[in-house]
Order: structure tokens, then sequence, then C-alpha cells
């Protein structure tokens, strides 16, 4: 008889007066079914906004209602539903406290499935006799629409192993306030907001104040309305911006005043989901990746200078094959090293296959050659989960990389928990983690060390956190808030989020952790694509260095681990991608290190070349001589900004360093075997 009541209250519409046009007379929600409103005409706006698309420009219109549940649940408000056929824009907003002093805890605008319904679907917790305040409001449309509350199982948070504090900044206010990244070289995470002619800069002052910068552009030809993502592409050691809009790509990068941005917009259409800066070919200087919604992905090659030149794979002649379906259906790329061979692969998380096609999710090996090959049915990747992105770490420190595909909808799939099995294959070991009872869908998913405690949690939906358990299993933890882009923002070493102008503060506990800034040389100035290790008595830890991960923001370059209780480091290991590798050995934890390519203990994968370079400091010849039987072939020099200034073949054991500005330079020296090997030297 339960499940017959249960099923009528699914199948009936209640319909609801007018009395829902403010906040102070919102209309009481009984519980789970389906809700009809006449119109979005109500008196009031909802505010604050608690979607990522903040700018409200409507009329001003909202309607309101209140939901107090009887006992716990994890319930899904939607308007993806059949009764709206066809599918309505809409988007909501969802409360605790009183009118006058509401404080966002959910909501959504565009997560409908399919690439043209723009609907709106959110799944939270709610616990028994809170009243939470839904609104709607007129931002797409003012029309009538149906709309279904749906109350699911209530999964048991685990105790909060940290707490945020909010933290409000109003200068937060452009358009798009989706980056925590640093900008100015400080290694200091700051908050990015960009409009369509100006960027303003937060930039992170020490103890966590912020001074704000405006950067007025040219006019924007492209907006980040579906991603953005950060690096040093043109090594100045500024970070600069790719701009994800729904018809190209527009790149911001820093003037050589350092003063400004100059825009780089590319003609060709791409209806962008995700960009990343990664370094595809390996040449030391990073490229630039868009998944393309509808057409095979696209990807810019960098010329050395920050010059940039189109490519689609299977279209321009000479392409990579970064994509495997004509049509299109790529959201979430993420560039990680699944296999440990020291070069950077790409996984794809798929909404759609193209029309009429599922959603396999692609995995693609790089073959360290300048070609990849898709693995994805070989790898046991080929899955039609419907997802958005996927979360990369390794999840149980066994030393490689794990993956979570979060869905994006219970109608079409599940989370899968993906455990790496070290031999270039993946087993699904979701039953029983926790993830597979965990109801909340997300189109962003990312994975950090929130509570410092030495394993790698996940956030996705559900305005929660899924705590690793350090067994195999993951339990959740509500926080009051939704995935945004993080970093450090008050500089000690617990990971905080920016959710529009509201400062998420970790604050923090017991545990403890350390930091990596990382400054490339013959690798890219950010160091995008190295894997960072640290050693201690919790065995080993992994992370690799990426730029874009999720589905829309972008967060922190920096290098973060949790140790837990660990009083001690062993070493701490830096792979970068041009094969050097930096060793540091028993740093203290809790601090933040600055590791320059090269400049501690440096040895590629093989052997080592050792060498003397004399004399140090040198005016106008250097003398190299190698300690072994092989000899010293060619040199790289390279200022300590990363800009390669000097290739020389080596003759009779010298070069010359005449054309050298007086300073302080790193050189990589390659000897007949093959091996590289650096020291630095200062130029008179």
């Amino acid at each position: 008889m339960k499940k017959i009541t249960y099923l009528i209250l699914f199948c009936i519409g209640i319909q609801l007066s007018n009395a829902q046009d403010t906040c102070a007379s919102a209309a009481v929600l009984p519980g789970a079914g389906l809700y009809i409103v006449d119109a979005v005409n109500g008196l009031e706006v909802p505010n604050p906004v608690c979607t990522e698309n903040g700018n409200i420009a409507n009329n001003g219109k909202g309607e309101w209602y209140s939901y107090t549940p009887t006992q716990n649940y994890t319930i899904t408000i939607t308007t993806d539903i059949a009764a709206n056929t066809p599918r309505v824009d809409t988007r909501f907003h969802v409360y605790t406290g009183t009118c006058g002093a509401l404080t966002c805890y959910a909501g959504d605008d565009d997560e409908g499935i399919g690439d043209t319904n723009y609907s709106s679907i959110d799944t939270f917790v709610v616990l028994a006799n809170t009243t939470y305040t839904i609104a709607f409001d007129n931002r797409w449309t003012a029309n009538g629409f149906t709309f279904q509350l749906i109350e699911a199982p209530y999964q048991e948070p685990i105790i909060n192993p940290v707490t945020f504090t909010n933290q409000a900044i109003a200068s937060v206010n452009s358009q798009y306030n989706i980056t925590v990244v640093d900008m100015n070289g400080d290694y200091l995470d700051d908050i990015v907001g960009v409009n369509q002619d100006n960027i303003r800069i937060h930039t992170q002052n020490a103890g966590g104040t912020f001074t704000v910068t405006d950067y007025p552009t040219t006019s924007a030809t492209n907006m980040p309305s579906w991603s953005l993502a950060a690096a040093d592409y043109n090594k100045d050691g500024l970070n600069d911006l790719m701009y994800g809009g729904g018809n190209g790509v527009t790149f911001m990068k820093s003037n050589e005043a350092g003063n400004g941005y100059d825009q780089n917009t590319f003609s060709e259409y791409v209806f962008c989901q995700r960009t990343n800066f990664v370094d595809i070919n390996n040449d030391g200087h990073l490229d630039a990746f868009s998944c393309h919604d509808v057409q095979p992905n696209v990807y810019f090659l960098n010329d050395g200078w920050g010059g940039f030149t189109f490519y689609q794979s299977t279209v321009t002649p000479g392409a990579i094959l970064l994509g495997i379906h004509p049509n299109g259906g790529n959201y979430g790329s993420i560039w990680i090293d699944y296999d440990n061979d020291g070069d950077q692969d790409l996984f794809i998380a798929k909404c759609r296959g193209g029309s009429g096609t599922a959603k396999f999710n692609e995995l693609h090996r790089n073959n360290g050659d300048g070609t990849f090959t898709d693995v994805s049915t070989a790898a046991n990747m080929y899955d039609p989960v419907q997802t958005w992105s996927s979360a990369w770490a390794d999840y149980d420190n066994d030393g490689d990389m794990d993956a979570l595909i979060g869905a994006s909808s219970t109608t079409d799939g599940t989370h899968k928990y993906m455990r790496n099995n070290g031999d270039g294959t993946f087993t699904d070991i979701t039953a029983g983690s926790g993830w597979d009872i965990n109801a909340s869908t997300n189109i962003e998913h990312i994975a950090h060390d929130f509570d410092n405690d030495g394993f790698v949690d996940v956030m996705g939906g559900g305005n929660k956190i899924m705590y690793n358990k350090g067994d195999g299993t993951f339990a959740p933890s509500g926080v009051g808030f939704g995935v945004s882009p993080v970093g450090d923002l008050n500089n000690d070493g617990f990971i905080d989020f920016q959710t529009g102008a509201t400062l998420r503060i970790n604050n923090g506990n017991s545990n403890k952790w350390i930091k990596l800034n990382l400054q490339g040389i013959q690798s890219n100035r950010n160091g995008i694509g190295a894997r960072v290790e640290i050693y201690g008595a919790w065995g080993k830890q992994i992370r690799d260095v990426r730029s874009g991960e999720g589905f829309k923001y972008m967060s922190s370059l920096n290098v973060h681990f949790g140790i837990g209780q660990a009083t001690a480091i062993d070493q701490v290991i830096i792979r970068w991608p041009s094969g050097l590798v930096d060793t540091i050995v028993n740093p203290s934890p809790n601090q933040t290190l600055l590791v320059v390519e090269g400049a501690t203990l440096s040895v590629n994968q093989n052997t080592i070349s050792n060498f003397v370079l004399y004399p140090n400091p040198a005016k106008d010849f250097v003398t190299l001589k190698s300690s072994t039987t092989s000899s010293i072939v060619s040199v790289e020099i390279f200022d300590l900004n990363g800009r390669k200034v000097l290739t020389s073949d080596v003759v009779k054991e010298t070069i010359s360093v005449q054309s050298l500005s007086v300073g302080t330079y790193l050189l990589l020296a390659k000897d007949s075997d093959g091996n590289l090997s650096t020291q630095k030297f200062i130029k008179q």
C-alpha cells in the first residue's frame, strides 16, 4: 500500500497558488511529488544567486517555496522530467536561514541531460526539521513548468574532519569567477574574475588579505562560458588564460610589460567544453587542448614563443588523433600519467557519443613519439556512463593513478570507482566503496586531500565531500556548498574554496602537510606534467601537476600533500617532463618548497653524466669536462625565468657565453650516451 501511495504521489500535479511570490509567503511543499508553477512572476529576485551562472540580468521575478523534511533525506529537485515536454530552461536556488538572511545551500542552472536541454537538476542532503527555501527565477524564462521533488534514503555522513568558515568579498563580482591560481609569480593563490573587457585579479597578500587590480582587455571574442584554464605558456613568469566558449577559444597572454593581457582569438569554430594547458609533444612548451562538443577535439601547438597553431583531430593534415568520435560528445578532458612512463595521457569523460550513439568514455595512451593510441577497451575504461568529468588520484597510495568516473545523471549509469592495476588496466571496485550508494550527481568532480590525512578525497554533487577513509572506502560529509575552484587562499596548508563572492576557508585540524611550487627550466615553466612523489612512514604518495580538472573551473597549480600525524618526510622526488629528476631529502613538514628544475640533485632516468664546469663565474667561455668515459656533446642554457637563451654544440670541451647578459643561468648538458645533467653558473 505504501508503494502505491508513493507512485500516486509522483503521478499527480499539485497546483500551487500565487502565494509563493515572495520569500515570506513561500508555498509549503509537503513532500515528494510533482509541482506545477503557473509562471515565474513573483515580486522578488532570489538573492543571493546559488548557481555558477551568477549574472541575473532578468526582470527581477521569482517563485518561492519552503520544504521542511520530517526525516533526513537525500533529495533531488529537477525540471528534467517528461511533464516538461519540450524541456524548459529553468534555474533554481536552495537556501537555509531566514528571509533577509539567506545562505546558499544548493541549486542548479543547466544540468539537464542532452545537448540542448537546459533544464535544472540537483541532488543534496537535507536534515529533519530544517527548513529549506527554494526559489525559481526568470533568468531564462518566465513561462510555467513542472518540477519534481524526490526523497531518497539518507546516507549518514561521517563527522566532518574539517569545517569551513565563510568569508565574503564583495569585490569578487566579475561575470565569470571560476579561477583560483597564482597570477603574479609569487606562488600564492589569487582569485581571477573575467568580464568581456576586463580581468580582475584579487592578489593574495601575506596573512590571507587581497589586493584588487583590474586589467582592461580588448573585448574578448569568446568568454569562458564553459571552462577556463591557466598557465604560463609564454614563459615570462606570469600565468596566462584560455577562455573556452560556445563558439571558440580566446587566449589572454600576459604582455611584455607584465601589466596587462593581449588577446589572441582563433577564428575556427569550437564548441568548447573542458580546456587544458599541457605539453602535448613534450618539447618544453605548453600547448593548449579543448574538448569539442559536436566535432573532433582541437589543440594548439606552441611555437616556443607563445604563438599557437590550430589543429583538429582527423581534420587538420598531420593532426594527432585525440578523440575517436567524429561527432564529438567530449566533455571533461584530464591529462594524467596513468601508466607511469613519464608522459601525459588523456582521459575524456563523455556526455554523449554523437547522434544516436552511446556515451563511451575514452582513454588515450601517449606513445612517447608524438602519437596517441586509444586503449579504452583494453584498459577496461570504455564505459557508457553519463559523465561530464572524472577525478584522478592515487586513492590507495600504491604509486599509480586511479579514477573516479563521476556520474552526471543516475538515469544513465552510476559513479565508477576504477583501481589502476599497474599493468595498463583498471578494475571496477565501486561495489562496497561508498560510491555505489552515493546518489548525488554533478558535472564537476575534483580530487584533493581536504583534511590532510594523507588520502585523497573527492568533491562532487550533494554539497558534500566524499572523504577517503584509506581502506578502499569513502564516506560523505556535508559542507553546505558545492564544487568550485580550490587553492590555499590563506597560505596555511589547507585547501580552501572560492564560491562566487564567498570564500570557504578551511579551518584545518592538527594534520600536517607540505606544498611544492615548481619552476620548470627545460620543462614548461609551471612544471605541468611533472610527477611529484613524497616518501615517509605512510609509504608513498604521488601527484601529477595539471592545468584544468573537473569540468569548468581552474584551480591552483601548486602541489599539495597532507601527511596526517607523521612528523617527518624522508624525501621528495620531482620527475620533470624533461626526464630530469630533483630529490629533496628530509624536508620539514608544514612548509612550502620552491623547486627549480635541476637546482637540486638532478639525474635522468638512466645514468647520470657527471661533468665539471669552469670557470664559474665565467666571462667569455666555459669548459665542460666529463668525469666518465662519455663526452659532453651539446648544451642548452636557460635563464631563471625558464626561457632558453642559448643552444650550442660543444667543441673541444668549450662553449662561448659571450652573448649572454650578466646573471645566473642553468646549463643543461647532453653527453654522447644521451644522458642529461645540469649545473648552475654565473655570467660576469
